[in-house]
C-alpha cells in the first residue's frame, strides 16, 4: 500500500512506486560489494582493465575527431587529448601495476569526495540519517586509509575498498527501499 500524502512533488507517483528499482539495486551493490571482497586482486585488475579500455576508446574517438573534423578550431586539442588519452588507456591496459597505483589514487579521491557528499546529505534525511552519515564517514576513513598504505597495497586495496563502499551502499539503498515500500518518501528528506 502506498499513501497518497507522501507523493512526489513533481511526478504525483506516490512515494512507495519504485521501491523495487531501489531494491535490485542494494542488492546487486551487496553482491558487487562481496565479490569485489572475496577477490579483491581481480576487482581491482577488472577495474583498471576496463577504466583502461574506456581510455582507449576515448582517444580513438578524440583523435578521429581530430583529424577528421575539418574545419573547427579544435583539432589539435583533440588530437593531443585522444594521444594522451590512448598512452594512459594502454598504460593501465600493458602495465596493470602502474595503472592500478594511478587507479588507487582516484578511488582514494573518489572515495573522499563521495563520503562529504553523502555526510553533507544525511544530515538533511528525515529517515536513514545515521546510515547515510555512517557511510560518508566510512568513505572519508576509507579514502585516509588508501593514501597511508601507497603503493604497496595499490594492487588490491581498490579491490577491498570498493567491495566495502558497494556493501554499505546496497545496504543503505535496501533499507531505504524497505521505507518506500511502506510509504515513506525514499530517502526522505524533510520539506521546507
Amino acid at each position: 500500500m502506498t499513501d497518497r500524502r507522501f507523493a512526489d512533488p513533481l511526478s504525483g507517483a506516490p512515494a512507495g512506486a519504485g521501491w523495487g528499482w531501489i531494491l535490485a539495486y542494494g542488492v546487486v551493490s551487496v553482491l558487487l560489494g562481496l565479490a569485489a571482497f572475496a577477490w579483491p586482486f581481480a576487482a581491482t585488475l577488472a577495474a583498471t582493465l576496463v577504466i583502461g579500455a574506456f581510455f582507449i576508446a576515448a582517444g580513438i574517438v578524440s583523435v578521429g575527431a581530430g583529424v577528421f573534423g575539418k574545419g573547427h578550431e579544435g583539432r589539435g586539442y583533440a588530437i593531443g587529448f585522444g594521444v594522451l588519452s590512448l598512452v594512459v588507456g594502454l598504460l593501465m591496459a600493458f602495465e596493470p601495476a602502474t595503472g592500478a597505483f594511478s587507479l588507487t589514487l582516484m578511488v582514494a579521491v573518489w572515495l573522499g569526495i563521495r563520503g562529504a557528499l553523502e555526510i553533507g546529505l544525511g544530515v538533511r534525511f528525515r529517515r536513514g540519517r545515521g546510515l547515510m552519515v555512517a557511510l560518508g564517514v566510512i568513505n572519508i576513513l576509507l579514502a585516509i586509509y588508501v593514501l597511508a598504505t601507497l603503493p604497496w597495497s595499490a594492487l588490491t586495496l581498490p579491490g577491498f575498498i570498493l567491495g566495502i563502499s558497494f556493501l554499505f551502499g546496497g545496504v543503505t539503498s535496501i533499507v531505504s527501499a524497505v521505507h518506500h515500500r511502506r510509504g515513506a518518501p525514499a530517502f526522505a528528506m524533510p520539506t521546507a
